[in-house]
């Protein structure tokens, strides 16, 4: 190991003079693993310049991302690079395409495919490389994360990303459950994909409304069609309370044939039309009227003394 260390040593000493290299020294080299259910992060921090990090997303794969506190890129194009180990010089760099540079604190974001292929060089011994010439500073810049102690956390990076959802908030806010068989009860596909639904409820409190949309196709007359899609929102509603999630949480409206995928001109349209649309949101807590004020008690009334003052004229009975 402390060959390959000193490999990469000279492989740095042997760059462009005049070219601005960002990257953390090898023996001060760390990752950092974090995460929840909803997103994972394995990053490396770079010295006096920000972070190197792989971003995934629940339901998504990784990117790579730059993070920084200044724009020392400026913006534009720049090469990624899966740059290869200096102790191997057969193994040349990898160039990964361009990406685009810009913005306050991620610079840039990868593709998901070039995403993989890094951290696949990661893995090989290969260095992470963007590279451009800024025209701000008048010199190429470069950024590299290296891949030193990247094994273990890779390890505990996968660990993670085994523990995410199926789907994060963009892809389960509005989604859609089928009945295309014709009925008004649910079938496998149906449950499971409310069961992805529900596991997101329940990891994310502040999901805290949905809204069930039933229809049909035009098969029947309007007044059945109008039937079916109320049975099939409420065939939706009734799993929903079931797996625990409250019915003040819950609105179903059902339309019948009105608002149609596709046209019913054939069996799968009609099958596709046959659904209940699922939409989420999160809704502030309406605040509470404010009491309503106590009327002020009236002011006393002094008790009559008897006195007859002499400037007023005396009362008429």
């Amino acid at each position: 190991m402390r060959q390959r260390y000193l490999a990469l040593l000279s492989m740095f000493a042997s760059l462009p003079a005049m070219a601005m290299t960002f990257q953390t020294r090898l023996e001060n080299v760390e990752w950092k693993v974090e995460g929840d259910a909803f997103e994972c992060r394995l990053s490396q921090p770079i010295a006096d310049f920000g972070a190197g990090e792989f971003v995934r997303r629940a339901g998504e794969q990784a990117i790579f991302r730059l993070t920084s506190n200044s724009n020392v890129l400026g913006n534009g194009s720049a090469t990624l690079l899966s740059a290869g180990p200096a102790w191997q010089p057969g193994r040349g760099d990898v160039n990964l395409g361009s990406v685009r540079v810009g913005g306050n604190e991620v610079l840039l974001n990868s593709s998901q495919g070039q995403a993989s292929r890094l951290l696949s060089g990661l893995l090989e011994g290969r260095s992470t490389v963007v590279r451009n010439y800024s025209s701000e500073v008048g010199r190429p810049m470069e950024v590299r994360v290296l891949p030193v102690k990247f094994g273990k956390a890779y390890s505990d990076y996968q660990a993670c990303t085994a523990k995410l959802l199926p789907m994060n908030f963009d892809q389960v806010r509005e989604t859609q459950v089928g009945f295309p068989g014709g009925g008004v009860d649910l079938d496998a596909a149906g449950r499971k994909r409310l069961d992805t639904i529900i596991a997101f409820i329940q990891a994310d409190p502040t999901v805290n409304h949905i809204e069930l949309n039933g229809h049909s196709d035009n098969s029947g007359n309007r007044l059945t069609n109008r039937d079916l899609s109320r049975r099939r929102a409420l065939a939706v509603q009734d799993y929903l309370m079931a797996k625990g999630i409250p019915e003040s949480q819950i609105t179903v409206r059902f339309h019948g044939e009105r608002y149609p995928l596709a046209s019913n001109t054939t069996p799968a349209n009609r099958a596709r039309n046959r659904r209940v649309n699922i939409e989420l949101d999160r809704v502030a807590p309406t605040a509470a009227p404010a009491p309503a004020a106590t009327p002020a008690a009236p002011a006393a009334v002094p008790a009559p003394t008897g006195k007859v003052d002499p400037s007023k004229p005396a009362a008429v009975s």
